[in-house]
């Protein structure tokens, strides 16, 4: 994107989080998933969850089949706590399994199973 996209600011120090999925090998897949989570199709509780459980932001980037995910959370934020009660909200568990159709994954993984957790290579040094 040319122009870049906004940040949010938060008071405090906030903990980023990087992630990567890989969508099934098909353009059709790929739009659906972009399709739900769009403003207009994504499901409410699943938003509502992600906030309840202390995230601040959550962004999902794609390049072809490949997604990454950035999490920002409170620096006092517990990933593993998080995401176990996280699971138990809501319409998680149904989220996780229609979402599964479309991605390159088992559709009894767990989100920490899909989701691969990155880590951080670089930035500008201090």
């Amino acid at each position: 994107m040319e122009n870049g996209y906004v940040q949010k600011k938060f008071e405090g120090s906030v903990k980023r989080y990087v992630q990567t999925l890989e969508l099934k090998s098909n353009e059709e897949a790929r739009k659906e998933y972009i399709k739900w989570h769009s403003a207009e199709h994504n499901w409410k509780e699943i938003r509502d969850g992600i906030r309840a459980v202390g995230i601040l932001e959550m962004e999902i980037y794609i390049v072809g089949n490949r997604l990454v995910m950035i999490v920002d959370a409170p620096a006092d934020f517990n990933w593993e706590e998080s995401m176990q009660r996280l699971a138990t909200l809501p319409r998680q568990a149904e989220w996780e399994a229609f979402v599964s159709q479309f991605q390159g994954c088992s559709a009894e993984a767990t989100s920490d199973e899909k989701w691969q957790m990155m880590e951080r290579m670089f930035y500008l040094y201090d």
